[in-house]
């Protein structure tokens, strides 16, 4: 009985491989899961250049994250409000946009996926995130996408999720505040009394009664509101009669 020979085949190669820039010298770089798990690529640039183009319904833009410290890039404006609430979200320590690319390898099928937003959390763990028109959500091929990237995030020991719309209400009380994110300058030394003066609930209306200059401390206010040292019930509307309390540690 005649031998069957084994005929090497493109399967030898790893069924997943990551590709991102590297920050230090601007090149590609493709690596194995296991080499992928230990690259901080919230620190890696884009790797996909979002397209600007006349007639495009979308609408790509820039981001400055507090979080980071930079501009981050977005390709419409449900992603640019994706941004907003991770830079609000005090669990995440790092983000980047479009900075990694997904190559698959399966029996009969090759697959590449750059997804749009990766965080880094407090504690190491990552999350990858996919933003959706919402009329998309249930497209068989949006579907099978997010399924093949939510099993490559598995492997990596990452969280996967694949976002539409935000909820209305919180993102406007999240929008407003993001105007007050970058560092304070004038009324810092604002800040400290007015989360002396929250050590109780109190309605923001009297906190700012309190205040010598209630009009350079209302900035200030919403400044640590975003950062999380005063905080309030941000799923119903921001109004004078809001209370607020200052963090437990509001350092």
């Amino acid at each position: 009985m005649r031998t069957l020979r084994r005929i090497p085949t493109q399967t030898a190669r790893p069924r997943l491989t990551v590709t991102s820039l590297d920050p230090e010298i601007d090149l590609p770089v493709t690596r194995t899961l296991e080499q992928a798990a230990e690259v901080a690529f919230e620190n890696c640039p884009p790797i996909r250049r979002i397209p600007h183009y006349i007639g495009q319904k979308h609408t790509p833009g820039w981001f400055w994250s507090a979080t980071t410290g930079t501009l981050l890039g977005y390709e419409s404006y449900l992603e640019s409000q994706w941004l907003t609430l991770y830079d609000f979200d005090p669990t995440i320590t790092g983000i980047s946009t479009q900075s990694l690319i997904l190559d698959g390898v399966g029996v009969g099928e090759v697959w590449e996926h750059t997804p749009d937003i990766f965080c880094r959390r407090t504690g190491g763990t990552a999350l990858l995130v996919d933003v959706k028109n919402p009329r998309l959500l249930d497209h068989p091929d949006i579907l099978l996408q997010a399924e093949r990237t939510r099993a490559a995030c598995e492997e990596l020991g990452w969280d996967y999720r694949m976002v539409g719309a935000v909820d209305a209400q919180r993102f406007a009380n999240i929008s407003w505040l993001a105007g007050y994110r970058r560092p304070l300058y004038a009324g810092a030394d604002l800040a400290d009394r007015l989360i002396a003066l929250a050590r109780r609930p109190v309605a923001i209306e009297l906190l700012l009664s309190f205040m010598d200059e209630p009009e350079l401390a209302f900035p200030v206010l919403c400044h640590l509101l975003w950062h999380h040292r005063l905080i309030c019930n941000l799923d119903k509307p921001l109004r004078a009669s809001t209370t607020v309390t200052a963090a437990k540690d509001p350092s």
